[in-house]
């Protein structure tokens, strides 16, 4: 049977050629639009904003760039953290030299300064009321005034001018002390010129010389004294600031003296883990020499503080309590004196009674040497400075009873009789009073010398610190420097 070929199949013979490949047509840029040919000026023409200018990139922001770059590299690690460790050991070497430089001067001061300053503002108090104790008890003589109470009173008047002048050379100019010193030099001669009036009428039998004697002593007691007395209280004030300012621990610098430690133990740990190298000599180095340091700055501060409080605590505590007791007797004394010179002539009231004012000041004043002596006692902490105090309660007891014996004299009209036990060559109560004062005198240069060794161990402990502390934290920073750069030398 015969088939009819299906029309869509090729019919069979030959297979033919493949067709012929075209070229191929590299690509056309799109077609511009009519608007980009025309003209700038043309209308309707569109053109492109320009693109923001950059902002100016400052050197802190670069800066920050770098280092952020350098810390991805280990070799740019280890350059900061040298420079770190570097910075934090000179910054303690810094601040431990400023600060031990500050409590080295002020610990100076406290020794070669101050405390002289507060002992010679004492002398003057001290001098000033000797001056006026003695003065009266050779107007009591009369023309029968021997030479060691006149003798006392021109050495009392030349150790205060003289005191003056060296506390006027070590005032500041225009301070309150110097203000006070000089008030001082201008009622001096006024009181001394009082006192010569009233020696002079009293040789010549004229009671006006009472007169005289009680305003210089007026003079004194009211002006002289407490000028005087304020000069010692600023004195003291200024000794107070500088032991302040010596004795306050340096927390800044040992706080950056354990920082300092610690980042060169992190550094070293670091070394060791990356490396297996238990030893950095360089990096050992800056800890021993920032060790050293720290050590020296906690150890010779230590001794300074505690040498600066023994020397305050059991020098011019004492000092102090000294003073005021020797100043009490010679007011003490002055006032015995007076009520003889007065006689009755100055009364006051008291609790509605009238008593002789210059009796009832003496007995104020010995309550204020009995209190002086016994904190005094407490104070002293040897025999040497306690057997003085002691010797010195023992007498002025011994006062108080001739005291009273000679005001009983006084009282029954038997004046003669009372001042010869006032001013007597032996028995009277200026013999009390003279061992009272050469006790308290003693007491004073013994806790002086205290003061002076405990002071000058205090300061000598800071000596050479500040320097010390310097050089050792360069040596620091160099080793620190010089290790770093040997880890950094093993990738070159």
């Amino acid at each position: 049977m015969t088939h009819t070929p299906d029309g869509s199949s090729a019919p069979p013979g030959p297979a033919l050629p493949p067709p012929p490949t075209l070229p191929a047509v590299p690509p056309q840029p799109a077609p511009v639009p009519a608007s980009a040919h025309a003209p700038a000026h043309a209308p309707g023409a569109h053109h492109p904003a320009p693109p923001p200018p950059q902002a100016r990139r400052t050197a802190f922001a670069e800066g920050v760039d770098r280092l952020r770059e350098a810390a991805t590299t280990e070799p740019g690690r280890l350059r900061i953290i040298g420079a770190v460790l570097a910075a934090l050991v000179l910054a303690f070497g810094a601040v431990t030299a400023w600060q031990t430089t500050d409590r080295t001067a002020a610990a100076d001061d406290v020794l070669t300064s101050s405390q002289p300053l507060t002992s010679d503002a004492a002398d003057i108090y001290r001098s000033l009321a000797d001056a006026n104790t003695a003065a009266s008890s050779g107007f009591l003589a009369g023309g029968q005034e021997t030479a060691a109470s006149r003798d006392r009173y021109e050495r009392g008047v030349r150790t205060a001018a003289a005191k003056l002048v060296g506390a006027a050379a070590n005032s500041d100019p225009g301070s309150p002390s110097a203000a006070t010193i000089a008030r001082l030099n201008r009622l001096l001669p006024e009181y001394k010129g009082l006192v010569e009036r009233a020696r002079t009428y009293n040789r010549q039998g004229f009671p006006v010389g009472g007169a005289y004697l009680r305003y210089a002593n007026e003079k004194m007691q009211e002006e002289m004294l407490p000028a005087a007395e304020d000069l010692y209280e600023k004195e003291n004030q200024r000794l107070s600031a500088d032991y302040a300012d010596a004795t306050p621990y340096p927390w800044a610098a040992i706080a950056l003296g354990l920082l300092a430690l610690a980042a060169l133990a992190w550094a070293q740990r670091r070394t060791y883990l990356r490396t297996h190298r238990v030893l950095n000599h360089g990096l050992v180095t800056a800890t021993a020499a920032t060790t050293v340091a720290l050590l020296w700055l906690t150890v010779g501060h230590g001794v300074a503080r505690s040498g600066l409080e023994d020397s305050h605590d059991h020098g011019v505590r004492s000092l102090n309590v000294l003073h005021d007791a020797r100043i009490a007797s010679l007011k003490a004394r002055g006032n015995e004196n007076l009520t003889l010179v007065a006689r009755g002539a100055e009364t006051k009231k008291v609790g509605g009674e009238t008593v002789d004012a210059y009796d009832h000041d003496f007995g104020r004043d010995m309550d204020a040497l009995a209190r002086g002596l016994a904190r005094a006692e407490r104070l002293a902490d040897d025999d040497s400075g306690e057997r003085p105090v002691a010797s010195a309660v023992d007498n002025m007891t011994e006062w108080l009873k001739r005291h009273e014996a000679a005001r009983e004299r006084d009282e029954n009209g038997d004046y003669q009789q009372a001042l010869d036990m006032v001013i007597g060559a032996e028995g009277a109560t200026g013999e009390c009073f003279d061992n009272v004062d050469e006790n308290l005198a003693t007491a004073i240069e013994h806790e002086q010398g205290e003061f002076r060794r405990a002071a000058g161990d205090g300061r000598d402990a800071l000596t050479g610190l500040p320097a010390g502390a310097a050089a050792l934290a360069v040596v620091g920073a160099a080793g620190a420097v010089l290790g770093i750069g040997r880890r950094l030398s093993e990738y070159r």
